[in-house]
């Protein structure tokens, strides 16, 4: 009898410690909402190398774009919720998407959270050659030329969508907004000079910045970055208000057994807790979750949060799905 109780108990999902030891046993797969080499992609690479190690089993990372990360999103809320599908999301997806699409097939607040990897600044970036030096000549110039200025986002709802419409709010500029299936391409189209600017998470622009392919006139924060010590920060560039961070967190679909969530929990502040791991984002201008703000509940509290004040910003800047 107490044998098949036990397998009654675990038929229905109430994965004991020894379950816990046990998995994974199969690779996992990590589903980034948005194309490959955006903020997005390349911190979901980083936790994900150092998670395999610790979990002693692969993961195979896969970019499922569209709809502003809500179609990976829901693949991945969609899915068997035993541990062997997780998705990385951001503030866009999982906060603010709620608000701007009619519908969308999951809700974020009702997920599992794993945890958050780390905050991303932005920067407001120009292709080389464009006329403007700074952000002073560069609102001078668009407000001389209204709606001809193109600006790219990685597509509607996301975090750099947001950034993008809260920063011509500020400033009061007109711009020829530009949706594209993500951050990836939206900087490549920068560096090859298809498009005049963009709004581009820390991790996808100090890279370019560094090496010149683009340039960075403001970092939307209070302070300059030591990675970027050239760009301006908002208060400097005459933009005070605009300051925006935004972020990136690992979540599974709801009814994820607590033993399969606690070893993933496990393996994610391994990675955020090494100094290798915490080097690495902090080089690409992000800043990685610190232990306070690490684990399941954190982020849980967080999303809560974020879908509620996103709901009044959306409402207030008429932002909607396209």
């Amino acid at each position: 009898m107490k044998r098949l109780v036990a397998a009654a108990l675990l038929l229905l999902g109430f994965a004991g410690p020894g379950v816990a030891q046990e998995f994974p046993t199969r690779p996992i797969t990590m589903l980034v909402v948005f194309a490959p080499g955006g903020a997005t992609d390349v911190l979901a690479r980083i936790v994900a190398d150092h998670m395999a190690r610790t979990l002693n089993q692969r993961i195979v990372v896969e970019n499922v774009s569209g709809a502003g990360g809500t179609i990976g999103g829901a693949r991945g809320a969609q899915a068997a919720p035993d541990g062997y599908t997780l998705t990385v999301g951001s503030l866009g997806s999982h906060s603010a998407a709620p608000a701007i699409y009619r519908s969308i097939a999951y809700d974020p607040r009702e997920l599992q959270p794993i945890g958050l990897i780390a905050g991303t600044p932005l920067y407001f970036v120009v292709r080389n050659g464009f006329p403007a030096r700074t952000m002073q000549e560069f609102l001078a110039y668009t407000r001389a030329n209204p709606g001809r200025v193109s600006n790219g986002h990685a597509g509607v709802g996301s975090t750099n969508h947001l950034a993008c419409a809260l920063f011509q709010h500020v400033a009061g500029v007109q711009m020829n907004n530009i949706s594209y299936r993500g951050e990836g391409p939206a900087v490549n189209d920068i560096v090859a000079q298809q498009v005049d600017s963009a709004c581009v998470l820390a991790p996808a622009a100090v890279p370019q910045i560094q090496q010149g392919t683009m340039r960075g006139l403001l970092l939307a924060a209070p302070e300059r970055s030591a990675g970027t010590p050239d760009v301006a920060s908002a208060v400097e560039a005459g933009v005070p208000d605009y300051v925006f961070q935004g972020w990136n967190a690992v979540f599974a679909p709801r009814g994820t057994p607590p033993a399969v969530v606690a070893r993933l929990d496990q393996a994610m502040r391994a990675a955020l807790n090494d100094p290798a791991i915490i080097r690495r984002i902090e080089q690409l201008g992000s800043i990685p979750a610190r232990p306070e703000a690490q684990g399941p509940e954190a982020l849980r509290t967080l999303v809560r949060n974020e879908v509620d004040r996103w709901a009044t910003v959306v409402r207030a800047a008429n932002i909607t799905a396209e």
